[in-house]
């Protein structure tokens, strides 16, 4: 039996794809592919989602990653992913700002959901890091994804780059990611609340789409100067 066959491998494989992947696109596929074939049930899964990831995968190549998300997650200030439990956050937009809201919401133990209205990553524009923040970016893993990050005297990133490396730190944490669509406006909660209660939606585009029955406690705007969120 070769080793291709062997699931083992196989989850291996799908592993190296993901942490590679240069689009958002393909983070996102190798990412569906690796969860399906671990048999991981992401609508219901614990979070962070990681660790019965961690639990399933046996690879030595992903241990150092495993030991910097479990070293940020004990954090005391996240009291072990409980000070936003049952909480459920809207974010807006899956700039730098996004993506790293996210990954910080994710670690509070609350259910993310992304909203971004593009499927792709293409601002190559480059963002000097600051020291503080280049320390932030390696404790979540940043050098795995991305090798030449920060190497020697390098001090900068690329927008685009900056996004495929946070994509991926959110995802291992469970941040649900939805690409193709579009936030247009909040569905404040019907006045009659007797018969059902009914928490804050909002409409977005396609209209096919299920987050439009989603019901969340906190939505964030992070897409930018021309934000669609109402004040």
């Amino acid at each position: 039996m070769g080793d291709k066959s062997y699931p083992e491998c196989r989850a291996q494989e799908l592993f190296d794809e993901f942490v590679s992947s240069s689009t958002c696109r393909a983070a996102l596929r190798s990412f569906s592919q690796l969860c399906e074939h671990l048999q991981l049930d992401r609508s219901g899964a614990e979070r962070p989602l990681y660790r019965p990831i961690k639990r399933r995968l046996n690879y030595w190549k992903a241990n150092a990653l495993w030991a910097k998300l479990d070293r940020r997650a004990a954090q005391q200030e996240y009291q072990r992913a409980r000070v936003c439990n049952n909480t459920t956050c809207v974010i807006i937009g899956a700039g730098p700002c996004g993506l790293r809201t996210a990954v910080e919401l994710s670690f509070m133990g609350a259910r993310v959901v992304l909203l971004e209205k593009r499927d792709s990553f293409s601002r190559n524009n480059v963002l000097h890091l600051w020291p503080f923040t280049i320390h932030d970016l390696r404790g979540l893993g940043a050098k795995k994804f991305h090798g030449k990050f920060c190497a020697g005297s390098i001090d900068h990133i690329s927008i685009r780059q900056l996004q495929l490396v946070l994509l991926k730190v959110a995802l291992l944490l469970g941040v649900e990611v939805h690409v193709n669509v579009e936030f247009k406006n909040l569905v404040e909660p019907p006045e009659d609340q007797l018969r059902q209660k009914v928490g804050w939606r909002m409409d977005v585009k396609p209209k096919s789409h299920p987050v439009n029955q989603l019901e969340f406690d906190v939505i964030i705007g992070a897409d930018g100067r021309r934000n669609t969120l109402p004040v």
